[in-house]
């Protein structure tokens, strides 16, 4: 995913809170907001146990996912995208996109055990249980980086012909990615680290988030303006809901059978999984601009998202710039 730094604009504070409009929003509302106040841009975050991960700038901030109280700090990851993690061995992962690395950290201290050197820049990260290894998508070599977490070393690269974005694995050996530069989801053989096959997703461009039911096998991925449901067996369009503009993150919950996708235009949209081949559009819950990625904690259905403000006065041509300290995760429930 693109690190978020300046690219949104301000957005009026009253939206901050919905408590009182349940009917348009499925009964998701802003229940609270966590401050961190440091600098820096921010990307992917991500729950495990009782904690938040959130990556930002040169730092990863952990967090108690309650109450947002402060953890602790993994530092030395500048341009961090994404956070995994191996519970098995007790072991976190960074992919740290402009050091072309992957710090390695204790997850009870957070201490960190080595840096790993990937592709380059290497942006979402996630933990393969089925072959049992860390998996970068690296946004400019385009190739996957397969890491050992026991060894903690690069033990195969394999190349998917453009832009990696976000991935998802199906638990059984094979492992989807969005190619954001060629509008595709490519098809990866973890038993034997090839691209297997390729799926359109026209009508749908430039492809970011991506999620996974593997109950009913299929795709969500986040386009733009565009959520594309795609047969992850046979690569058949199942549906195209519209949504936000913007979007950089898509979650499911899979106990609600609810489709997320966080939009940097403000929104988060919400779909409903009636069936396989049933989609609802519920709503588009205001939420704020630039919060454009996402993370669902499934023990308790609640969603993060990051973001922060920025300065009212926009200067032609350039970037808006965000207040200093603003940095801000939403905290939204049903």
């Amino acid at each position: 995913m693109k690190p978020i730094i300046t690219t949104c604009l301000s957005l009026f504070a009253a939206t901050l809170f919905m408590a009182d409009a349940p009917a348009q929003t499925g009964g998701y509302r802003i229940d609270k907001t966590f401050h961190i106040a440091s600098p820096g841009g921010w990307d992917y975050l991500a729950v495990h146990g009782n904690k938040l991960y959130v990556s930002h700038g040169t730092q990863v901030n952990i967090l108690d996912k309650q109450t947002g109280d402060s953890l602790g700090v993994i530092p030395n990851t500048t341009g961090v995208h994404g956070i995994a993690f191996v519970p098995e061995l007790g072991k976190g992962f960074t992919s740290n996109g402009r050091l072309n690395n992957v710090t390695v950290f204790d997850l009870s201290t957070g201490n960190i055990r080595s840096q790993i050197t990937t592709g380059q820049n290497p942006d979402a990260i996630s933990y393969d249980t089925y072959s049992k290894k860390i998996i970068t998508c690296n946004g400019r070599s385009s190739d996957l980086s397969i890491i050992d977490p026991e060894t903690e070393k690069v033990v195969n690269t394999i190349p998917v012909g453009g832009k990696p974005e976000a991935a998802v694995s199906n638990g059984n050996g094979l492992f989807y990615v969005n190619i954001e530069d060629k509008n595709e989801i490519v098809v990866v053989n973890l038993k034997t680290n090839t691209v297997e096959k390729r799926f359109p997703l026209a009508p749908g461009e430039g492809p970011t988030g991506l999620a996974y039911d593997k109950a009913t096998k299929r795709l969500f991925a986040g386009c733009d303006k565009l959520l594309v449901v795609v047969d992850a067996e046979n690569g058949k369009l199942i549906d195209k809901i519209r949504i936000g503009d913007g979007c950089d993150g898509v979650a499911f919950d899979n106990e609600l059978k609810t489709i997320f996708t966080s939009n940097g235009e403000g929104t988060m949209s919400i779909i409903k999984e009636r069936s396989a081949n049933s989609y609802q559009f519920e709503s588009n819950l205001t939420t704020k601009k630039g919060a454009r990625t996402i993370a669902v904690d499934e023990n308790t259905h609640t969603i993060y998202l990051p973001t922060a403000d920025y300065e009212a006065s926009a200067v032609p041509g350039k970037k808006p710039v965000a207040v200093p300290g603003s940095f801000q995760v939403l905290v939204i429930k049903k």
